[in-house]
C-alpha cells in the first residue's frame, strides 16, 4: 500500500455539534486517534486536513501532521483539494473525522477495486454515495477539483461524478466485521450521546 496516504478531513466549523468532532472521545480515543489507528494499518501515512482551532487544553489528542486547506471555508471538496494537493504518493485515502467506525478491513476492500478507476466510493446501505470515505487517484482528480472549486463547486460528489468512479455497493461490503456501523455520521449531541451511551 506504498501508493496511498491516508487523510482526516477535520474542518468544518461544527455548528450542528457546538464542539470539535476531531476531539470528541469515544472509549477512551478520539475520532481522529480512531481512525488514524484504522488508517495505519494500510498505509504509514496519515495526516489531519483542515484549520484546526487551538486546543482548548495542552494535551490536545490532535498530534499528527496537519495540512491546511488551500481554499479556506470552501467545505468538503475544499478538504479533499488540500489532500490531493499534498499527497505524494498516487491514491488518497480520504475520510470524515465524523465517522469513528471506519475500519481497516473497508480501506482494504475499497482499494483492493481501484484499478483501472480515478475514484473508489461506496455506497451506503440507504443507496448514498459517500464521497468522505473514499479513494481518490492523486492526478487525474486534483485537475478535476481545482476546475470544480473555480467554478463555485463546494460538494465533493461532483466530484466522483465527474470521475471514472468505480462505487462500491453496500452488498459488496456487508461481510465486513460491523459493516452497518461505517456510515455512522456524528453529526450532534444526540449523535454522540447515542454512540456514547452503546459504546464502541
Amino acid at each position: 500500500m506504498d501508493s496511498l496516504e491516508g487523510f482526516i478531513l477535520a474542518g468544518g466549523e461544527s455548528r450542528r455539534m457546538g464542539t470539535d468532532k476531531p476531539r470528541l472521545v469515544l472509549d477512551g480515543q478520539s475520532f481522529v486517534e480512531r481512525i488514524a489507528s484504522e488508517m495505519h494499518a494500510v498505509t504509514p501515512s496519515v495526516r489531519i486536513v483542515g484549520n484546526l482551532r487551538p486546543a482548548p487544553q495542552p494535551d490536545d489528542p490532535l498530534t499528527l501532521p496537519k495540512v491546511p486547506d488551500v481554499y479556506p471555508d470552501w467545505g468538503a471538496l475544499g478538504g479533499v483539494h488540500a489532500a490531493l494537493s499534498v499527497c505524494s504518493a498516487e491514491w488518497a485515502m480520504v475520510v470524515a473525522c465524523d465517522f469513528p467506525y471506519v475500519t481497516s478491513d473497508l480501506f482494504l476492500r475499497l482499494a483492493s477495486v481501484r484499478k483501472d478507476f480515478d475514484a473508489v466510493a461506496p455506497i451506503q446501505s440507504d443507496d448514498i454515495p459517500q464521497p468522505l470515505c473514499a479513494l481518490y487517484r492523486v492526478v487525474p482528480c486534483l485537475d478535476r477539483a481545482e476546475q470544480l472549486i473555480k467554478s463555485g463547486e463546494r460538494k465533493p460528489i461532483a466530484l466522483l461524478q465527474s470521475m471514472r468512479t468505480r462505487w462500491v455497493l453496500f452488498s459488496e461490503l456487508s461481510d465486513l466485521d460491523d459493516a452497518a456501523l461505517f456510515f455512522d455520521n456524528i453529526n450532534t449531541p444526540e449523535d454522540y450521546a447515542r454512540i456514547v451511551e452503546k459504546g464502541s
